[in-house]
């Protein structure tokens, strides 16, 4: 390689050379995503009328250390409000010099809930990225891959209001990293924050056995799960004792949510619950019915089976949850390959991809 200043580059300097830029590609990449999400859900931080969300007013709750009286559905997915609440202090002493009478008020924690969901989410987006990247998608379709779902309503939902979506979205970004790059280092983040994101993340660990193989022998993924289950014991067990809950309590309300398959199926299969898949990415849907017509290998090849258990496993999600739309948006790292790799390989979208003629 070429050096700048004369002569050529080692290979060690060229190397050191490339993971560099690749960081600065990647570091900007991620400030991409936080404008993205920062600047679409900030209408929703602010104006959001909370009295129509039970689930906001919990995860508000919980970050203050109220634990009682929080549904038992919430009260163990800590990791979210826990930040948020070390955020919120500092947020508060600012405030309690500019604006002396939000000091006292929930500002100062919705808007740590604001910055530390738009970070969050944003990571997901980045791992989003990078897997469209290694299925085979070019950068530029990538990019837009990745704003399709970030300028999706539930992004802004999630970003802007108090919720811990935006960890469990994290959690199927790395699971589908993990898979398609081979990383331990991301497989084991994937486990260890799965438990503490979601009670659901259970549907997940089967996948995770067998296609995330590559990256951990299924024996060691055994032994990370066992050494998160522990912990996620530990802090259930801590919250219970704070509440004076029964242990089986939880047990009895994970089985309750078999009573949602019914509901949930009715809905999926109307034309309201066929709007509401379609408002997950909007009109973007409108470039895979375009790839589905050109022909089925860019479809089937993007999702390989891989791709499309993991759909089945999000499946079982809106099933059991009944919120078809919010938990749809857990499919995000599928949608966003077959989404990258039809613009790249479409024959009528290579027009943006081509090179301004010379006049």
């Amino acid at each position: 390689m070429p050096n700048p200043r004369g002569g050529v580059l080692s290979p060690a300097a060229t190397g050191l050379t490339s993971i560099g830029l690749r960081w600065r590609q990647l570091l900007l990449v991620y400030v991409l995503a936080v404008g993205v999400l920062a600047g679409s859900a900030y209408t929703m931080y602010v104006h959001y009328d909370f009295s129509h969300s039970l689930d906001t007013r919990s995860y508000l709750s919980m970050a203050r250390g109220e634990f009682r009286g929080v549904s038992i559905t919430r009260r163990y997915r800590v990791p979210v409000p826990a930040v948020a609440a070390a955020v919120a202090w500092p947020v508060e002493q600012v405030y309690a010099r500019i604006w002396p009478q939000r000091a006292t008020t929930d500002w100062p924690l919705r808007l740590a809930f604001y910055l530390v969901n738009t970070l969050v989410l944003a990571g997901a987006g980045l791992l989003i990225f990078r897997s469209c990247l290694l299925s085979g998608a070019s950068p530029p379709a990538a990019l837009l891959a990745l704003v399709a779902v970030l300028t999706s309503r539930w992004a802004v939902y999630t970003a802007g209001l108090p919720l811990v979506d935006s960890l469990y979205l994290l959690v199927f970004a790395l699971a589908f990293y993990a898979a398609r790059s081979g990383s331990a280092a991301a497989l084991v983040a994937c486990i260890l924050l799965g438990p503490h994101a979601k009670e659901s993340f259970i549907f997940l660990m089967p996948w995770l056995l067998w296609f995330a193989r590559p990256a951990l022998s299924w024996p060691r993924q055994l032994a990370w799960l066992a050494a998160s289950g522990a912990v996620a014991y530990a802090v259930r067990h801590w919250i219970d004792a704070q509440v004076g809950a029964p242990p089986q309590e939880s047990l009895h309300n994970a089985l309750d949510h078999v009573h949602n398959l019914a509901y949930s199926l009715r809905r999926l299969l109307s034309v309201k619950g066929a709007g509401e898949i379609f408002s997950i990415f909007g009109f973007f849907w409108l470039v895979l019915l375009a790839g589905l017509r050109f022909s089925g290998k860019l479809w089937l090849r993007p999702l390989d089976l891989s791709g499309a258990v993991l759909l089945l496993v999000v499946l079982v999600h809106m099933l059991l949850s009944g919120d078809l739309g919010r938990m749809g948006y857990l499919a995000s790292p599928v949608f966003a390959v077959v989404f990258s790799l039809v613009l790249t390989r479409h024959p009528a979208f290579q027009w943006l991809w081509a090179a301004p003629a010379k006049p």
